[in-house]
């Protein structure tokens, strides 16, 4: 009886192309929104932790931080912006300088870390090779012989910096992957002991990098890095000198990921003994691991993902309307095929059956063709990012799921207000 009932639904929906095809475009473009934008944050969450798994998984950063000065709107602004640029002024030597990032390397004795220090060069140069020179958009920056570890570089050919260089402020540097294939073309191995210029300064070039990967989110080949001791001859070319000082970042390395936290912890209590806190003040710098930035950035993407789910209930809400609409009509227009069913012994469960199970055909192709659109969507926005195929199999069973739903409850009424229709009326 059911199958029966199935196969009555599935003719009346196959004779009725032009009216079941707009109520399923309906249907399509709502759960295309949502797939769509879904599969898309899945991209860009793929290729956000990929881009900061770069900068090392078990790794963790020092940073200076300045006090968080906010300045109200309110009538006391101006008083509150006087007393914030005194605070500013005393917050001035609080800065990650030399001595304190070098004392911190020498001292933390955590199990198998690896520290690193460096600080940061002058952003957006050109660097030129004899007549050859790249796009201004080069990062300079200046590190020691941890530096490539903890920031999951590998060397492609020469060598590292090491300790002699780093205390001699030696003019030495290691190209990015980008750099490198900017001014020696396929031979990479060509640049090594080869004279580079970053300003008017010359570099001897030990070390080309392995490609690491650029992505939409870091430029990770577009780099050179000297010694943190040889960048201060580059600090004139630098625009991130405020005139208080470049601070330095400190960088950590643990042996596994579950030592991060207990690593983190005496990372801390070392630093603050360092910047010579007592136990009441508050931290003056910064600890993030590695996937912080990436993580508040996936959860700024999961509004999008609410936003799509708001744009996909919106439509199927209206498509619910659509259908039932489209079902009464449907009843009223058969009613005279409804009596002669009735008249020849079908009962009220058979016709009932046969306009919910058209109902939800209707709706559950909407959703077929809607969640293939949205797969196809969402992956040309990964495709621009180079991902992989994504296909978001929870949203597709939930997708499903809401549609037939939408089908049997947009179906309910006009099913049982066709299973009650008097046949000696109707006819």
């Amino acid at each position: 009886m059911i199958k029966e009932s199935f196969l009555l639904a599935w003719r009346s929906v196959s004779n009725n192309k032009l009216r079941s095809g707009i109520t399923i475009a309906i249907i399509a473009l709502g759960i295309m929104a949502l797939i769509g934008i879904i599969t898309a944050i899945q991209a860009m969450e793929q290729k956000l932790t990929e881009s900061f798994a770069m900068m090392g998984a078990n790794s963790f950063q020092i940073r200076y931080k300045e006090l968080d000065i906010r300045i109200g709107e309110d009538n006391s602004s101006i008083e509150k912006s006087k007393k914030g640029q005194k605070l500013k002024k005393a917050n001035l030597d609080k800065i990650i300088n030399k001595e304190m990032a070098e004392t911190f390397k020498a001292n933390y004795k955590f199990p198998l870390a690896k520290v690193s220090i460096w600080r940061r060069g002058p952003d957006n140069q050109e660097i030129h090779y004899k007549d050859l020179k790249t796009n201004p958009q080069i990062r300079v920056l200046g590190g020691d012989e941890n530096y490539l570890l903890i920031n999951a570089y590998e060397i492609e050919y020469g060598r590292n910096i090491n300790e002699n260089e780093i205390q001699s402020a030696s003019f030495v540097c290691l190209l990015g992957y980008n750099v490198a294939k900017k001014l020696f073309g396929d031979k990479l191995n060509n640049g090594i002991n080869q004279f580079i210029k970053v300003g008017s300064i010359s570099y001897k070039v030990i070390g080309i990098l392995k490609e690491k990967g650029t992505s939409a989110f870091l430029k990770s080949d577009d780099m050179v890095l000297t010694s943190h001791t040889n960048i201060r001859y580059l600090s004139g070319l630098s625009t991130r000198n405020t005139g208080i000082g470049i601070s330095y970042l400190i960088g950590v390395s643990v042996n596994h990921i579950k030592d991060l936290d207990p690593a983190i912890y005496e990372a801390t209590s070392l630093f603050r003994n360092i910047r010579k806190l007592t136990p009441i003040d508050k931290d003056n710098f910064s600890i993030e691991k590695s996937d912080k930035i990436a993580n508040s950035l996936i959860s700024f993407l999961s509004l999008f993902g609410l936003a799509a789910i708001i744009i996909g209930m919106v439509t199927l809400t209206g498509a619910a309307i659509a259908l039932m609409n489209i079902m009464l009509v449907a009843v009223n227009e058969r009613s005279r095929e409804i009596g002669l069913i009735k008249s020849i012994g079908a009962k009220n469960n058979f016709i009932r059956n046969q306009f919910l199970f058209e109902s939800i055909i209707i709706s559950v192709l909407g959703a077929i063709i809607g969640i293939i659109a949205g797969i196809i969507v969402g992956n040309v926005i990964g495709l621009f990012l180079n991902t992989g195929f994504l296909i978001p199999w929870k949203w597709t069973f939930i997708g499903i799921t809401i549609c037939t739903l939408v089908g049997l409850f947009a179906g309910l009424y006009p099913a049982i207000k066709a299973s009650k229709l008097n046949p000696i009326e109707v006819l």
